[in-house]
């Protein structure tokens, strides 16, 4: 029987969905702090400013997908869980690395690319174990 439980007894499923769940909250939280930014973009769209062509369904694309991982590290196999794991936690970097600016948002995107790294590394070392029945 295969089994997703590591050496620390916590379900690399598990694992990966409250990662992921860290990032969102930290993603939504930076959105919040830029609306006090006289500065950002997303303030000034507030305020009536125009949008880019197309920046809400990427804005939406963007957390959706974060959003969907929680899920799915729960449901895919595991040979499809640490393959969508590695590829969405780049995407998801580069996206975090571009957007924003100042002195918060760059703490922001530290942590959150540090989780999102922890997410790939730990996609990337996570063994199948089979287990006697």
């Amino acid at each position: 029987m295969y089994t997703n439980k590591s050496t620390t007894g916590i379900d690399p499923k598990v694992k990966l969905s409250l990662l992921w769940i860290f990032v969102i909250i930290n993603m939504a939280y930076a959105d919040i702090l830029s609306l006090m930014d006289p500065t950002s973009i997303i303030r000034g769209i507030m305020a009536g400013d125009p949008l880019p062509a197309g920046g809400l369904i990427a804005g939406a694309i963007v957390m959706e997908t974060s959003f969907a991982m929680v899920i799915l590290s729960w449901l895919l196999t595991y040979k499809v869980n640490r393959w969508v794991s590695l590829i969405i936690g780049v995407f998801m970097i580069v996206q975090i690395v571009i957007g924003g600016h100042g002195l918060y948002y760059m703490f922001f995107t530290i942590v959150e690319v540090a989780f999102i790294l922890l997410i790939i590394w730990l996609a990337w070392k996570w063994k199948s174990v089979v287990e006697p029945v």
